[in-house]
């Protein structure tokens, strides 16, 4: 049985070239086909996309080396809903309680398939269609060409047909494998679950099957969905094998030979579980090869697991109102092994990591270890659309502090004193560098972290001094007019403040006052050392 995890001993500098190399040692005819999948419920968030862009990153490497490739991503919509989720998200990335939609769509549908579920947001052909459309607009957010398959219409066109009879004509030996992984399989086990014509439930009793002639006899009963019991309404009827669905352990194989897939990615919860009982069902009741595996470990927010219930999602839109799509496919490129969080508080970092990693390939970091050159040089063509030299990057907290004016202009002559836009750059790098600035705003204003504060230019703020907290200022401006960077400046406030004996924290309070018009504020050194020169100056000695 292949393993999920990828095994090789040797050293590659991008995990996504051994993939490539697994894929090609199978001689796989083209296109080669790379699958995902998520069954809809709650809301499609920033950890549901693992499989979409570890995906993207083979796909990327294996059309490096000419073949041609088709990334899908099947949603199984046929399931059936077996709880309410608490939040779900409309078409525009906003997440909302259930009590903000119409919530009786769902609840009046308990049992039902999703793409037979209307839509509780009244936008879409039902719930599973809805859940669709948020995955394809993540998709196309990150740039991923990906084909969305709907396990619903492979059903209903017959394209699932086949692989269904084929399991349920060899039901004993069907029944033999999976009871090796899953209890209470016993004689009267059956691998297909009819919708009934009566009350449109998806149901897990059959009676008698026709897998010549294509139809099984059925009872709707009781449906288990873990803390509770979705009750049948009891009527017994014939169903067509497009009429229902195979169970999840025979549908998943059933995908990859129907679709022909050669890779798929899957999370560490199929690892031991799904995975093994696929691969036993794919060989030896379809007597096919399984896919290519690669098992990822999941990654947190903020430290904590995803989950839709507890509110704890941020979705790819979400992300993309902080950070550049470069950044965040960047963080995909990382090793899938290893289990990472995802902090928005601290974003920060992950952007000043991929700047530097930017910055690497450009042969622009002497300090970097010939290690962290190779993978750059490897990787990075892969994470942005197209390799420009003249790209800009401002430092995401420095544009942060250029967040805090409005001013377009200041944003940019600020920029450019201070060293970040170069006085020959293109006006293409230098529109995308200062959008930087809205992002690093956003974030500032989402997490009120430090630099969550707006300076007062407009008018002089009326704080009240004494004359020696005005000699004070006078002193501390002429220090800045001489010229010094933000650790002179912020050294230069306390001892100001000691040679006029003033309190040191009441000596910030005025800055911050001053600027702000609040109590506290960010660094208030690195921060005067960062804005106009001038304007600094006019404001410490009370002129503007």
């Amino acid at each position: 049985m292949s393993s999920p995890h990828v095994l090789s001993d040797a050293e590659y500098v991008f995990w996504a070239d051994e993939i490539a190399d697994r894929i090609e040692a199978r001689n796989p005819e083209d296109p080669v086909v790379i699958k995902g999948g998520i069954s809809p419920s709650g809301v499609p968030h920033l950890g549901n996309m693992n499989e979409l862009a570890r995906g993207y990153f083979v796909a990327a490497v294996l059309r490096e080396r000419g073949h041609e490739v088709q990334q899908i991503f099947t949603s199984d919509d046929r399931d059936p809903l077996r709880k309410l989720p608490r939040k779900l998200a409309d078409l525009d990335g906003r997440i909302v309680d259930l009590g903000d939609v119409n919530a009786g769509a769902l609840g009046k549908n308990l049992g039902h398939p999703y793409t037979s579920i209307p839509d509780p947001f009244g936008c879409c052909d039902s719930y599973g269609a809805h859940f669709s459309s948020l995955i394809e607009d993540s998709a196309e957010l990150m740039g991923i060409p990906v084909e969305m398959v709907s396990n619903t219409e492979l059903y209903e066109s017959g394209e699932l047909e086949d692989a269904t009879r084929h399991v349920l004509a060899n039901a004993d030996l069907a029944r033999d494998v999976l009871g090796k992984y899953q209890d209470k399989v016993d004689e009267s086990y059956v691998p297909f679950n009819p919708i009934c014509e009566e009350c449109g439930k998806v149901t897990e009793t059959v009676l008698e099957i026709d897998a010549d002639g294509g139809t099984v006899e059925y009872e709707c009963t009781d449906l288990d969905a873990g803390d509770r019991t979705i009750e049948g309404c009891g009527h017994r009827g014939t169903a067509s094998l497009r009429d229902g669905k195979l169970p999840w352990r025979f549908e998943w194989p059933a995908q990859w030979r129907v679709l022909g897939v050669d890779f798929e990615p899957f999370g560490k919860d199929h690892a031991e579980g799904s995975w093994p009982s696929g691969v036993d069902i794919m060989e030896t009741v379809f007597e096919d090869e399984p896919p290519v595996p690669m098992v990822y470990e999941w990654f947190t927010l903020n430290g904590e697991p995803f989950s839709s219930s507890e509110g704890n999602v941020i979705l790819v839109s979400d992300v993309l109102d902080l950070v550049e799509r470069d950044v965040l496919r960047y963080f995909f490129t990382k090793e899938p092994k290893k289990a990472r969080d995802f902090s928005t508080d601290r974003i920060d970092l992950l952007v000043d990591e991929f700047d530097r990693f930017e910055r690497i390939y450009f042969g622009e970091v002497e300090d970097a270890s010939a290690d962290e050159r190779e993978l750059a040089e490897r990787v990075y063509p892969l994470v942005v659309d197209e390799v420009r030299e003249e790209r800009i990057r401002i430092p995401y907290t420095f544009a942060a502090v250029l967040g805090m004016t409005d001013d377009p202009e200041l944003r940019e002559e600020i920029a450019r004193r201070e060293g970040h836009i170069p006085d020959n750059a293109p006006d293409w790098a230098v529109e995308e560098a200062l959008a930087r600035v809205d992002l690093a705003r956003e974030w500032a204003e989402r997490t009120d972290n430090e630099y969550n504060y707006r300076i007062n230019r407009e008018r002089l703020p009326d704080v009240d001094l004494d004359s020696e907290t005005e000699a004070a200022l006078d002193e501390l401006a002429d220090f800045v007019a001489e010229g010094h960077d933000g650790e002179e400046v912020q050294g230069e406030i306390y001892e100001t403040a000691k040679r006029h004996d003033i309190d040191i924290g009441e000596f910030f309070s005025v800055g911050y006052r001053l600027f702000f018009e609040e109590e506290e504020g960010p660094k208030l050194g690195q921060f005067l050392a960062a804005l106009d020169e001038d304007f600094v100056v006019a404001r410490l000695r009370r002129e503007r």
